[in-house]
Protein backbone atom coordinates (compact mmCIF):
# COMPACT_ATOMS: atom_id res chain seq x y z
CA UNK A 1 0.00 0.00 0.00
CA UNK A 2 1.18 3.33 -0.83
CA UNK A 3 2.28 5.91 1.96
CA UNK A 4 0.64 9.04 2.41
CA UNK A 5 2.83 11.96 2.32
CA UNK A 6 2.50 12.63 6.03
CA UNK A 7 3.46 9.26 6.69
CA UNK A 8 6.31 9.52 5.02
CA UNK A 9 6.94 13.11 6.59
CA UNK A 10 6.50 11.05 10.10
CA UNK A 11 9.16 8.31 9.27
CA UNK A 12 11.75 9.71 7.02
CA UNK A 13 11.37 13.75 6.47
CA UNK A 14 10.94 14.95 9.99
CA UNK A 15 13.73 12.80 11.53
CA UNK A 16 16.27 14.44 8.73
CA UNK A 17 14.93 17.70 9.57
CA UNK A 18 15.73 16.77 13.11
CA UNK A 19 19.06 15.12 12.56
CA UNK A 20 20.06 17.91 10.50
CA UNK A 21 19.23 21.07 12.95
CA UNK A 22 20.89 18.86 15.92
CA UNK A 23 24.23 18.09 14.04
CA UNK A 24 24.52 21.90 13.19
CA UNK A 25 23.43 23.30 16.76
CA UNK A 26 26.03 21.16 17.57
CA UNK A 27 29.03 21.65 14.93
CA UNK A 28 27.78 25.03 13.74
CA UNK A 29 26.84 26.61 17.07
CA UNK A 30 28.64 25.18 19.64
CA UNK A 31 25.99 23.65 21.79
CA UNK A 32 26.13 19.91 23.64
CA UNK A 33 24.36 17.55 22.67
CA UNK A 34 21.85 18.28 26.33
CA UNK A 35 21.54 22.14 25.05
CA UNK A 36 20.81 20.40 21.65
CA UNK A 37 17.98 18.22 22.74
CA UNK A 38 16.46 20.69 25.15
CA UNK A 39 15.81 23.11 22.06
CA UNK A 40 14.37 20.49 20.20
CA UNK A 41 12.54 18.95 22.63
CA UNK A 42 13.58 15.35 22.23
CA UNK A 43 16.54 13.68 24.58
CA UNK A 44 19.90 13.64 24.46
CA UNK A 45 19.74 9.97 24.10
CA UNK A 46 17.82 11.11 20.50
CA UNK A 47 20.58 13.49 19.32
CA UNK A 48 23.16 10.68 19.57
CA UNK A 49 21.87 8.62 17.84
CA UNK A 50 21.13 11.33 15.13
CA UNK A 51 25.03 11.69 15.56
CA UNK A 52 26.02 8.07 14.80
CA UNK A 53 23.40 7.55 12.63
CA UNK A 54 21.38 4.92 14.29
CA UNK A 55 18.52 7.27 13.36
CA UNK A 56 17.50 8.74 10.42
CA UNK A 57 20.10 7.36 8.61
CA UNK A 58 19.73 9.09 5.27
CA UNK A 59 21.70 12.63 5.07
CA UNK A 60 20.48 15.54 3.31
CA UNK A 61 22.32 16.27 0.50
CA UNK A 62 20.94 19.01 -1.23
CA UNK A 63 23.21 22.31 -0.49
CA UNK A 64 20.01 24.74 -0.62
CA UNK A 65 17.79 22.70 1.79
CA UNK A 66 20.77 22.33 4.33
CA UNK A 67 21.52 25.95 4.18
CA UNK A 68 17.94 26.60 4.99
CA UNK A 69 18.63 24.06 8.04
CA UNK A 70 21.32 26.16 9.55
CA UNK A 71 18.68 29.11 8.93
CA UNK A 72 16.41 27.45 11.09
CA UNK A 73 18.61 26.04 13.69
CA UNK A 74 20.04 30.04 14.22
CA UNK A 75 16.29 31.00 14.42
CA UNK A 76 15.65 28.18 16.87
CA UNK A 77 18.83 29.22 18.90
CA UNK A 78 18.36 32.39 19.17
CA UNK A 79 14.32 33.05 19.34
CA UNK A 80 13.62 29.84 21.59
CA UNK A 81 11.81 26.45 20.95
CA UNK A 82 8.50 28.32 20.20
CA UNK A 83 9.45 28.28 16.74
CA UNK A 84 10.63 24.74 16.20
CA UNK A 85 7.40 23.68 14.74
CA UNK A 86 7.38 26.52 12.62
CA UNK A 87 10.59 25.52 11.33
CA UNK A 88 9.93 21.98 11.05
CA UNK A 89 6.89 22.28 8.75
CA UNK A 90 8.82 25.08 6.73
CA UNK A 91 11.56 22.66 5.87
CA UNK A 92 9.38 19.48 5.60
CA UNK A 93 7.37 21.59 2.75
CA UNK A 94 10.21 22.85 1.49
CA UNK A 95 11.57 19.22 0.92
CA UNK A 96 8.29 17.73 -0.42
CA UNK A 97 8.24 20.99 -3.05
CA UNK A 98 11.66 20.20 -4.17
CA UNK A 99 10.99 16.05 -3.93
CA UNK A 100 13.76 15.69 -2.15
CA UNK A 101 12.20 13.25 0.43
CA UNK A 102 13.60 10.05 1.08
CA UNK A 103 10.51 7.84 -0.42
Amino acid sequence: MKKMPCEKAIWETIPMIRKGIACCMIHDFGLTQKEAAEMLNITPAAVSQYRCNKRADKEITDPSIFNEIKISAELIINKGSPFLEQEICRLCRLMNNKNKCPI
